[in-house]
């Protein structure tokens, strides 16, 4: 297969297949999450609420103090990393075409060289993230396979794409081809690992606050 052969599969039935094995995966994540159920709570919910569930999903984003002085290193690279991944996916101009010739909706996006340094910052704090792991003996203890995979399935799509932006290490046509590719992976096992954390998050931060609104208690 050629290059050009793979890059324009990779955009037509790769894409679409991917597409469809990541919906269909987070609707029986969902699934499998709402079907557990809650149990009714027959405690008299208390009058004085000082937390709630959307007063949650947004004071758990905030690390406490006493998490900074521990972790201040942790605390930054993952800052950086999720915030520069955000930014490289969604306010890339070819990023937002591909979005509104899928979807036909579009935003406004940054400058490409501020979204290339962007892309570089996170690339380069997904790395520290690794080396941190690595170096620690507890977190090294406690990482199994799935830790290292997800960071490598993460890592991939940043590292091709910034390579073939660049025009780096392969002919373009078979990076941007890779770099697709590498989307479409990282959306195949998104659903079925850790990474799915991005959407189930939220759910879980707002259950947490709001049980915890129903007791009295501040989260």
């Amino acid at each position: 297969m050629s290059d050009m052969a793979l890059l324009i599969w990779a955009r037509g039935n790769g894409f679409q297949l991917a597409l469809g094995i990541f919906l269909l995966g987070m609707v029986l994540r969902a699934f499998e999450i709402f079907s557990l159920g809650r149990k009714p709570d027959l405690s008299e919910a208390r009058e004085n609420t000082p937390g709630s569930g959307w007063r949650t999903v947004w004071s758990r984003s905030i690390p406490h103090a006493s998490t900074w002085q521990r972790t201040l290193a942790t605390i930054v690279l993952g800052y950086v990393f999720h915030l520069g991944l955000l930014i490289t996916v969604m306010l890339f101009l070819p990023h937002i075409q591909i979005v509104r010739s899928t979807l036909g909706i579009s935003w406004p996006g940054l400058p490409t060289p501020l979204v290339d340094a962007t892309a570089l910052l996170s690339i380069v704090a997904l790395i520290g993230v690794i080396v941190q792991r690595l170096r620690d003996p507890v977190r090294r203890f406690l990482s199994v396979f799935e830790d290292y995979f997800t960071v490598a399935l993460t890592l991939l799509p940043l590292l091709t794409g910034y390579l073939a932006f660049h025009h780096q290490l392969l002919p373009y046509t078979l990076m941007l081809a890779v770099h697709i590719l590498s989307v479409e992976l990282l959306l195949v096992f998104m659903p079925f690992t850790k990474l799915a954390h991005f959407a189930t998050l939220f759910v879980a931060r707002w259950y947490t606050g709001d049980l915890a609104a129903h007791k009295g208690v501040a989260s």
